[in-house]
């Protein structure tokens, strides 16, 4: 009920202001991750929606609009690398990515950045931080 309220303040205060809020696709299997990353983006201000794995993602993709993607490499059904490459090539998006894996060989970074991500964090990272990448490439879109 909590959450409802606060989406129903955050419309109210967007409707004010005039600010149009910006929309994030998660794609996470580990839901502590997920959960944790959706709370600090919320409190940032951000409208995020949830996918547990890369097939929820893509269909989230073809149904929706969004802002930023922030994606996991290694989940079920469908991987990262498989969603940037979708995204890039079969969408011919330029929807910016930002990869969050605790693949951190060199190979697999170097890999989604040629698919086409935008920024790549290793795990663990800092939300802070998570915070301070996603303001710069929403504000780099604009």
């Amino acid at each position: 009920m909590i959450p409802f309220l606060l989406y129903l303040l955050h419309q109210k205060l967007q409707t004010k202001t005039g600010m149009t809020m910006k929309k994030i696709l998660i794609a996470e299997d580990n839901k502590l991750i997920l959960d944790t990353v959706v709370f600090k983006l919320q409190k940032d201000g951000y409208e995020v929606v949830r996918a547990v794995n890369g097939k929820e993602c893509l269909e989230c993709l073809q149904s929706g609009s969004y802002d930023l993607l922030i994606t996991d490499l290694f989940m079920p059904y469908i991987s990262g690398h498989e969603i940037i490459s979708a995204v890039r090539s079969e969408m011919k998006s330029d929807l910016p990515i930002l990869v969050l894996s605790a693949a951190g060989a060199e190979e697999t970074v170097l890999k989604a950045f040629e698919l086409g991500a935008d920024d790549y964090m290793i795990k663990p990272f800092s939300l802070s931080e998570l915070s301070i990448r996603v303001r710069k490439i929403l504000a780099s879109r604009n």
